[in-house]
């Protein structure tokens, strides 16, 4: 078997082709992945300006006691006239700073009287000045390709009144589940017979982390629709995702349709637990996973395993998502001769301040209800004993699935 680390590395050395790009509007980019570095065109602020309400002066004019007549009242978005001697300027946040003034006094302790400004406490030059610059210099990178922006990033851009961006296509994603035994949603069923949560459950995750879903299509135990369903997805594509089938029994007709289309199967045992079997394939450069189909180890196969790939194929910089350590919470033994992901619920320990990794009680491959429940993914490394209070490396879900 391979070890977890070796085949999520494997996937993120898949040689790629070149992603397309367009271009977008700003109000369009939300959640998109930049294609190209975004430069500043402005110096930001874009010239000195102050950061209180206040009175802007010469610090040279001021002398305790007196009082300075006002010169001017400067509003946000106003051009002030030249700061003159032993003058002050009442002044606004944001507004601008009178050329010769080289200080701003705040309005708490100023005191104004028919047009005479009073101050109480005694100012220090260069307060409460933002100057032009400080924040970013025109020709300075503001984000770097391979950026995936949020709100944040789209308001330093907004800053310097940029309204068009380049970045990568959305990831077209297709997904295939197979089976006789599996029922769509919302249909009536056999006892036999299962609903196909797993269409609606990877569907989800995708669009998650900002993939576009192209088709989601369903293969009875029928090897010609399997393969028609196959040359669907790799038609309209560039990632296909397969559930199931994918193994040696009569029904598992994934991997013979595939090689039907000219494909070779890399078929991995992953040492994890649960979703060991995964299978790795590509028809015309176009990637295809196969996952196991249980749909908790489904789940966590994509969240911890192939996310990275999927990071990788949308354009993104960081591709590895950060971990955490935190302190099992559990009286229970693990001992697995696998990597163990369980679901765990992430708390802090409100005494010692300590993050703490409580499991969900029962962590059978079957149990979808775990996942909901939990927030991350504890792993347990293989062939050691782990209980409570140990140290275990943790995948927060807000990290590895976005």
């Amino acid at each position: 078997m391979l070890d977890f680390d070796t085949a999520q590395q494997r996937l993120l050395d898949l040689p790629i082709a070149d992603i397309p790009v367009e271009t977008i509007s700003l109000q369009q980019a939300h959640g998109r992945v930049l294609a190209q570095d975004v430069v500043a065109t402005l110096d930001m602020p874009s010239a000195d300006n102050s950061s209180m309400d206040g009175y802007a002066l010469r610090l040279q004019d001021y002398v305790p006691g007196s009082t300075l007549p006002v010169q001017q009242r400067v509003f946000a978005g106003q051009a002030p006239q030249p700061q003159e001697p032993g003058k002050i300027s009442r002044i606004f946040t944001g507004s601008l700073i009178p050329e010769g003034a080289d200080t701003v006094v705040i309005q708490e302790v100023c005191s104004e009287e028919d047009g005479l400004v009073t101050i109480t406490q005694a100012p220090v030059k260069n307060q409460n000045i933002r100057r032009q610059g400080e924040d970013t210099r025109a020709g300075s990178v503001l984000l770097e390709q391979g950026t995936v922006l949020g709100a944040a990033e789209i308001g330093l851009i907004a800053t310097q009144g940029i309204a068009t961006l380049t970045v990568y296509r959305r990831l077209k994603v297709g997904i295939l589940t197979t089976g006789d035994e599996l029922v769509p949603v919302g249909q009536s069923r056999d006892s036999s017979q299962i609903f196909n949560s797993n269409a609606p459950m990877l569907t989800a995750l995708f669009q998650t982390l900002g993939a576009q879903i192209e088709h989601v299509l369903h293969a009875m135990d029928d090897m010609d629709a399997t393969r028609e369903a196959l040359n669907t997805l790799f038609a309209d594509c560039d990632l296909v995702i397969s559930v199931g089938g994918v193994s040696v029994g009569e029904k598992d007709l994934v991997k013979p349709a595939l090689e039907a289309l000219g494909a070779s199967l890399d078929f991995w045992k992953v040492r994890m637990k649960p979703g060991k079997p995964v299978a790795l394939s590509s028809v015309n450069n176009i990637p295809v996973i196969c996952l196991p189909g249980n749909p908790v180890s489904a789940y966590t196969v994509l969240a911890v395993l192939v996310s990275p790939l999927i990071r990788k194929l949308q354009g993104r910089k960081q591709c590895l998502p950060s971990r955490i350590q935190a302190t099992l919470k559990t009286d229970k033994v693990f001992n697995e001769t696998r990597d163990e992901f369980l679901r765990v619920r992430i708390t802090q320990d409100e005494k010692t301040g300590m993050l703490m990794a409580e499991p969900y009680e029962r962590q059978g491959s079957g149990m979808s209800s775990s996942l909901p429940w939990a927030n991350a993914f504890a792993r347990v490394p293989a062939v050691q004993k782990y209980t409570g209070g140990d140290r275990v490396w943790v995948y927060p879900k807000e990290n590895w699935i976005r």
